[in-house]
């Protein structure tokens, strides 16, 4: 197995990408291809080069402000296309990318085509909640479409829960603005109708239930869900914010405060995206797994241990079967 690492995309790259990689490979069973510049990379690398890691040359880097399309026309040598076009060519299985997040997904869907019966694309995200977490999608990659997409979102989403999650027949929720069958808009009525002649829907679900209820899957268009997805990193860097600011400054004033820090430590973990290293793109014949563009060496191990666990189980197999039986 080849996973294929975008080492120039990201905030931090290339060095928290190659970190990351190369705490990875030490729990893995798959090689890693770092794409990028040769020159920058085997600076960072030490020697000599753990056996599971491999150099990839490109030449070029799509930027975090690019349009995404300008950028995969003109930049046909970049570290993200490169990456792309070596699961399209069959030289690896996946690609792990901090940057770009419009590249990503449009050099994906590109190069990929969706998978028979898929008509949107979908970012999975996996969030935090007081029963384990659960799946948002769409999360950023398709936000025009129609009711009958979001039963192909659930449809997906039900085969990463089960395959990758290790979640035992998964329910799915629709975001909506109450539990009522009749409640929002024409499209949220429409998509409840499609939902429920499902016997895994589980109804509608309010914003304030989805971090305090025993939920699996939600579904949602990506306008919402990237809001949605967003504002709830904005809300957990205040909370924590908050409580560092009220702390009183100087080590031995900090002393009668410390069993707070240890009670808060669990709370701080599942609130650090870096734990769930990122969030694949469903609905394409390959694996694409799309990380924070913040992300640091701790995001990038886990987003590899997260794309090798998807091809272990064959995700994108899964995904097949799954749309061949609702047909």
């Amino acid at each position: 197995m080849n996973i294929a690492l975008d080492a120039m995309g990201g905030d931090h790259a290339p060095e928290a990408i190659v970190q990351g990689a190369i705490e990875a490979a030490q729990l893995m069973h798959a090689t890693i291809s770092l794409v990028g510049d040769p020159e920058r990379l085997s600076k960072l690398l030490p020697r000599p080069i753990p056996p599971r890691l491999a150099l990839i040359p490109a030449s070029e880097v799509i930027e975090m402000d690019e349009k995404p399309l300008d950028a995969l026309r003109k930049k046909k040598d970049a570290s993200l296309v490169v990456a792309v076009r070596m699961v399209k060519d069959g030289t690896a299985q996946a690609v792990v990318s901090a940057g770009n997040t419009g590249a990503a997904t449009a050099a994906s869907l590109l190069s990929w085509r969706q998978i028979a019966g898929i008509h949107r694309p979908a970012i999975a995200t996996t969030m935090p909640n007081l029963h384990g977490g659960f799946l948002l999608l769409d999360a950023g990659a398709s936000p025009d479409v129609d009711p009958e997409h979001l039963v192909e979102f659930a449809v997906m989403a039900r085969a990463y829960a089960h395959y990758v999650m290790g979640r035992e027949n998964p329910q799915v929720h629709l975001l909506n603005i109450g539990e009522e069958p009749g409640k929002g808009n024409a499209f949220a009525k429409q998509s409840h109708a499609l939902l429920a002649k499902h016997a895994w829907f589980a109804g509608n679900i309010e914003g304030k239930d989805i971090f305090r209820e025993p939920i699996d899957i939600v579904v949602c268009d990506a306008f919402v869900g990237n809001i949605v997805l967003k504002t709830s990193e904005g809300v957990a860097e205040y909370i924590m914010s908050s409580i560092r600011e009220q702390l009183p400054p100087g080590r031995l004033a900090q002393l009668p405060f410390l069993p707070l820090k240890s009670l808060l430590a669990p709370v701080k973990k599942q609130m650090d995206y870096a734990e769930y290293g990122g969030s694949p793109l469903l609905g394409l014949n390959g694996l694409c797994i799309i990380s924070h563009g913040r992300s640091n060496a701790k995001a990038i191990r886990n987003a590899l241990l997260k794309a090798q666990r998807a091809v272990d189980v064959d995700l994108v197999g899964a995904i097949r079967s799954s749309v061949a039986s609702l047909k």
